[in-house]
């Protein structure tokens, strides 16, 4: 398990806290076995050298003087044998009950317990120590080692102020490489603060989460739903390797032979989130294709949608998974949309450049003027100058014969950086189409956060009859 930072946290083990918990010498210990009533050493005007009322209480914690109740602590009898016998906890039932509506109905309940020894065999004893200390201090004294217990414990007795205490505590500590443990145990104590956080985290660092020794470790339903996000910033050929690596090791918690079978079978719902169209066909004849993982069925479709137009349904999302924050935005260069754009083999092309830093993630394309129909379409950033394409995509779009636009997404995003100038390339094959009109060379997308402003130059060359003032290319949708 991934620490939580640095050992040296100053935390005390419940020896020493129960050596610190009064001032001046502590009483003489009582006999281990139950006590009606307890027994305590009186010390004299010992309220006198505390000025007030949180010195007396704290004075109190993990003390006899006044007790009137006692905690037995130890995971059975195993477990208290190794620590030399189980451990004894003085309280008091008051301070408990004021600070915790769970103690308060233990000790003034319609069931309440009369007994003065109250056996707590799940509680680990430095959490506990740590829950009493700030019912009767408000001194906060968790660490790396004890704060999921301490979490715990104070959602098991309703202290909601230490659960936020710990709570901050694992925010301070998240890092990639403790994402996925804290993940597993934000979703099981229902912090979905916490939570957010660390999917936050693995968005971000994917690469570094999925790489720490915690990612094998989690449960079937936390790999769901990281696996459903679209904001992860890794390959989808990494990933992959990942889920593997998480059967594997789920394989041996199942106590099953690490077949490719018990693989398929462990990972269940979680394969399908796979994108595998999102690959390359060189990342997928290298690693899926040879895993023994999918189907023979399923890997011949999918190297069919690698390699053949019309490309065959994969039951595979091929939504490009987009690490970008922010808000989703779109420009469209033309101001009115007319009839029948014919296409022959030869791409359709603009040039543009743009005021700021952007990330495109594709086109809205025009569709047919015949009703629905599909089209088969490579699209392509080509950074002119340099004459470098930075990304493109074969893929296909479906219209359904109106005049809007149809998305189509690159696998990536592709950056795009202030006042160079980029080409933006489609080639389609299909029936013909509308197109724009009245285009735009400058046009400007308003936002909270400032101006993009888009300037649009005719590419030179046979561009299949797009310009500045009309044709295909109509929208490119990005993120700031």
């Amino acid at each position: 398990m991934a620490s939580l930072g640095p050992a040296d946290s100053g935390e005390q083990t419940p020896e020493s806290e129960a050596e610190a918990g009064a001032a001046g010498p502590p009483p003489p210990p009582s006999p281990l076995g139950p006590l009606l009533p307890l027994q305590r050493e009186p010390l004299y005007n010992w309220q006198a050298t505390k000025a007030s009322l949180k010195e007396r209480f704290a004075f109190l914690f993990n003390s006899e003087l006044l007790s009137d109740v006692r905690f037995v602590l130890g995971k059975g009898r195993a477990a208290s044998a190794a620590a030399g016998g189980p451990q004894r906890i003085p309280a008091h039932r008051f301070v408990l009950a004021a600070g915790s509506a769970v103690f308060d109905a233990m000790f003034n309940g319609g069931m309440a317990t009369t007994s003065a020894e109250i056996e707590l065999p799940d509680v680990e004893p430095a959490a506990f120590l740590a829950l009493l200390r700030f019912l009767y201090s408000d001194e906060v004294q968790i660490g790396p080692e004890t704060v999921m217990t301490t979490l715990y414990t104070a959602k098991k007795y309703a202290v909601p102020a230490l659960e936020a205490h710990c709570v901050e505590f694992l925010t301070k500590h998240l890092r990639a490489d403790n994402a996925f443990m804290l993940l597993t145990q934000a979703r099981l104590f229902d912090e979905p603060q916490l939570a957010s956080l660390c999917l936050d985290t693995i968005d971000k660092s994917t690469t570094d989460a999925i790489s720490a020794e915690g990612f094998t470790d989690i449960d079937i339903d936390t790999l769901c739903a990281v696996l459903e996000r679209d904001t992860l910033s890794i390959r989808e050929s990494r990933l992959f390797g990942a889920i593997v690596r998480w059967a594997e090791a789920e394989c041996q918690r199942q106590q099953l032979p690490v077949t490719f079978g018990n693989k398929q079978k462990v990972l269940g719902k979680a394969l399908s989130l796979i994108r595998f169209p999102l690959m390359t066909i060189e990342e997928f004849a290298a690693g899926p294709a040879q895993s023994g993982i999918l189907s023979d069925r399923e890997v011949v479709n999918l190297f069919l949608h690698f390699t053949v137009n019309p490309k065959p349904r994969v039951d595979y999302i091929d939504r490009p998974r987009c690490c970008l924050r922010g808000k989703e935005c779109c420009i469209n260069r033309f101001q009115q949309v007319e009839s029948r754009w014919g296409y022959s083999g030869t791409s359709d092309r603009i040039r543009f450049t743009v005021n700021r830093r952007i990330s495109i993630v594709g086109f809205g394309l025009y569709g047919s003027i015949h009703g629905p129909m599909d089209y088969q379409v490579n699209i392509q950033i080509i950074e002119y100058e340099k004459k470098q394409t930075l990304g493109q995509n074969d893929t296909g779009f479906s219209c359904d014969g109106s005049a809007g636009t149809f998305r189509v997404m690159f696998k990536e995003p592709i950056e795009i950086l202030p006042n160079v100038c980029y080409t933006a390339c489609a080639t389609l094959k299909g029936p013909d189409s509308h197109y724009g009109t009245k285009g735009l060379k400058k046009a400007v997308h308003e936002a909270p956060a400032g101006k993009t402003v888009f300037f649009f130059f005719s590419s030179p060359g046979n561009n299949n009859g797009t310009s500045i003032e009309d044709g295909q290319i109509p929208e490119i949708i990005f993120y700031t």
